[in-house]
């Protein structure tokens, strides 16, 4: 029976490990098993994208919304480099990029796969200039650029079978049905805390890699203390961190301070050229001729 037991769990196992596809993450080399397509999701996410984009409200500040999209595109130029640079040409086909910046005052911003960005006016005022707008651009992108949307997607599916598959299981084992139900309660309430988390180990993957992508544009990384420290001061959540899935502010602000030295790697400051004026002053001779009478 015990044999039974194992072969029968061992099949649900080597069930779920099969499906789907292996991916790295780039900057990271983190591996991750995807069961949504690129192209399942960016079809996904235009949609949605554009379902949005109905609603909302467009900035009327003309200055700021250049701004946005001026520091977006920089870093997206900075991502598909990288990404073409480093036998990932495949992937920047992925990438429909838009950059948005909607009248809401909410400090916030977000990013669906294929690099479809929206940045809402409320965040400004904390983000104050194009360094600290690029780490928040840069958080966001690196969202898409890690799947991770998928990612969670994919995680949830293999939870639906899970569950399934273990009350399958029972049944098959002969376990009573209230032990099945409590059995699966429990078993729900575990996959919970557990996505709590996972999405913390994304939102931490995500500050490093927006880390980077922030350098490789030509921002300074630094300006992620200080960015971080004037969103701590601004925020109102007490939420504990066990029970929420971002990082606690001081948890985010310490490792970033970590990475910097990483990310200082690849940072090159952007030049800024003057052009020079140069004004030539052209001497004019007047040659006075004499008509012979």
């Amino acid at each position: 029976m015990k044999n039974i037991k194992f072969l029968l769990m061992s099949m649900v196992a080597a069930l779920l490990v099969s499906c789907g596809t292996t991916s790295t993450v780039p900057i990271t080399g983190r591996k991750q098993n995807l069961m949504v397509s690129d192209g399942e999701m960016l079809s996904l996410s235009t949609q949605q994208y554009q379902e949005f984009m109905k609603t909302a409200k467009l900035s009327t500040d003309a200055t700021k919304t250049a701004m946005v999209k001026r520091v977006g595109q920089n870093l997206a130029n900075a991502v598909v480099s990288y990404l073409n640079a480093n036998g990932m040409q495949n992937d920047v086909q992925n990438y429909k990029w838009q950059f948005n910046l909607v009248a809401d005052k909410q400090a916030n911003a977000w990013c669906m796969p294929g690099g479809l960005i929206v940045v809402y006016e409320g965040i400004l005022p904390i983000t104050q200039d194009e360094a600290s707008l690029a780490i928040v651009l840069g958080h966001e992108i690196a969202h898409a650029v890690a799947r991770h949307s998928a990612e969670q997607m994919s995680t949830q599916i293999k939870q639906q079978y899970g569950v399934q598959g273990a009350g399958a299981l029972a049944s098959i084992l002969g376990v009573g049905s209230n032990t099945v139900a409590v059995g699966q309660a429990v078993v729900s309430s575990g996959i919970n805390l557990f996505n709590l988390k996972y999405s913390r180990s994304h939102e931490s993957e995500a500050d490093y890699m927006g880390l980077i992508f922030a350098a490789m544009a030509g921002y300074n990384p630094e300006a992620a203390v200080t960015f971080w420290q004037r969103m701590a001061s601004a925020s109102t959540s007490n939420t504990s961190e066990f029970l929420s899935d971002h990082p606690s502010d001081a948890t985010r602000i310490k490792n970033i301070q970590g990475w910097l030295p990483e990310a200082k790697k690849y940072y090159k400051p952007k030049t800024t050229t003057t052009a020079k004026k140069t004004t030539t002053t052209k001497k004019t001779t007047t040659k006075k001729t004499t008509k012979k009478k």
